[in-house]
């Protein structure tokens, strides 16, 4: 199949799917208990743009895979609602609501071939033969799936089984994808190759996506915007740049990524900027818009924004290393200071040139990349 029938039917299905603006409002779930009921879902508020990618991150027990179900219909909110382009799909069943999901164990049908399963959806909608088999073609090709038409699921790699459950839900040209944990059962290798085949098909069709991960990697590498989830509520809207350098919140910069916590008085407060003073130094930082002069902070420091200055002439300097480990384009040291043990990434080198345990060392922080984080 050529570049361009591939673009054309791409066209075809972005057309087919409208805007598929997904907005959530105040969205509750609750389960009821020997105890009494447990809240899953918290008032999860959210408005996804037509064509964007969003994913729901978080521990497990966070609320984001029922989050995920209720926007396709396997489970009935509590309260609030969902809407999708303006209308309210609450009381729609799931069979009818204009999406499809990418489970995390494929949910292939075994006994149909690798065109079979595809070609499943667009049989119960009752499409044509023609719009079937030019369905199918588009599917294939951009799956990379050409070849394998006659095979069974039983035949296929993991991630072969993974481009044909995501074929599937393509073809039926929904408004909204859903994919729950889908890499999951995948070794690390592969999981990577599929990430970025997941988010050029996604771009591809333009198709508003909502994934769920508790994968930190997967989240950054994908998302349009992260949705961090922690006890069933919302702690963090925003693009991945935005969480990893601008936390809203300890668990928020806790959870993406390593991060450095030293609590810390501040001094004054100035707008979005900061003065504090920690590890002999006296910075300039930003803050949150709830850090408050006189307050307690945690000023949060990821490990690659600090450095290390092994003292010399018998200085005892700010820090002793503990600890250093080589992964050959990093090297990670635990350093024991007065505030604490920090972690700090540095880039690699010849492993022979380690600053070794008991090094007496320097610490200079990099106030252009620390964040001030509130007390909680």
């Amino acid at each position: 199949m050529t570049t361009a029938m591939t673009e054309s039917t791409a066209t075809g299905i972005r057309a087919a799917a409208h805007s598929g603006r997904l907005q959530l409002d105040g969205l509750t779930k609750s389960f009821a208990s020997r105890s009494g009921a447990v809240t899953a879902v918290d008032s999860v508020t959210l408005d996804v743009a037509p064509g964007e990618f969003i994913t729901l991150l978080g521990p497990s027990g966070c609320g984001k895979t029922t989050t995920l179900r209720m926007v396709a219909g396997f489970e009935e909110a509590t309260a609030g609602h969902i809407r999708l382009d303006g209308q309210v799909i609450d009381a729609i069943p799931p069979q009818r609501r204009p999406m499809a999901m990418v489970f995390q164990s494929y949910a292939l049908f075994p006994h149909l071939t690798v065109a079979g399963n595809i070609g499943y959806g667009l049989r119960l909608l009752r499409r044509s033969r023609d719009e079937i088999a030019t369905s199918m073609r588009m599917a294939l090709t951009s799956m990379n799936l050409v070849g394998l038409e006659d095979r069974s699921p039983h035949e296929l790699s993991g991630g072969q089984q993974q481009r044909v459950a995501l074929a599937r839900a393509l073809v039926v040209q929904p408004k909204v994808l859903l994919f729950d944990e889908p890499l999951s059962n995948l070794d690390a290798k592969l999981r990577g190759a599929m990430r970025a085949e997941i988010r050029r098909i996604q771009r591809m069709f333009g198709i508003t996506s909502i994934y769920v991960t508790h994968d930190q990697d997967e989240a950054m590498s994908m998302s349009d915007r992260i949705v961090v989830m922690n006890r069933g509520r919302v702690e963090q809207v925003a693009t991945p740049g935005e969480i990893y350098l601008r936390p809203a919140s300890v668990f928020v910069a806790d959870f993406i990524g390593r991060a450095n916590f030293i609590e810390v008085m501040v001094e004054r407060v100035h707008g979005s900027t900061a003065v504090v003073h920690t590890l002999g130094q006296r910075l300039e930082v930003a803050a949150h818009q709830d850090a408050a002069a006189g307050g307690d902070a945690y000023l949060m420091m990821r490990p690659e924004t600090i450095a290390l200055v092994p003292v010399t002439d018998g200085g005892t300097g700010i820090g002793v290393v503990l600890r250093s480990t080589f992964h050959g384009p990093t090297i990670d040291y635990e350093v024991e200071t007065t505030s604490g043990t920090i972690t700090v990434t540095e880039p690699g080198r010849d492993p022979r040139q380690l600053l070794v345990e008991g090094t007496n060392v320097d610490i200079t922080i990099d106030q252009e990349r620390a964040y001030l984080l509130a007390g909680e």
